[in-house]
């Protein structure tokens, strides 16, 4: 016996992805930058080698320890972060 699904939303859109990987001073960056409409003009940010995303805006950017939170990194890791992220969304 099936039991019937009951979707919030189902829609397919068009996006953006930029593949990128990097060297910091503290360790290295493999990322998915997702651009899309939905999530107010903010960004899907994918952190392949550590399994772990947000949803990244320029005001997330701002707020003390969302990076080291949102990606399990250190406080100069989030940095390195900040900067390369702050220049590509």
């Amino acid at each position: 016996m099936t039991e019937e699904r009951t979707f919030l939303y189902d829609d397919t859109e068009h996006t953006d992805v930029r593949f990128i990987s990097f060297m910091g001073e503290a360790t290295r960056y493999d990322l998915a930058i997702i651009k899309t409409e939905r999530y107010y003009g903010k960004a899907i940010v994918l952190n392949i080698q550590g399994n772990r995303f947000a949803i990244i805006g320029h005001d997330d950017l701002q707020e003390p320890g969302y990076l080291e939170h949102a990606f399990n990194l250190s406080e100069i890791e989030a940095d390195e972060l900040k900067e390369f992220l702050s220049e590509v969304i």
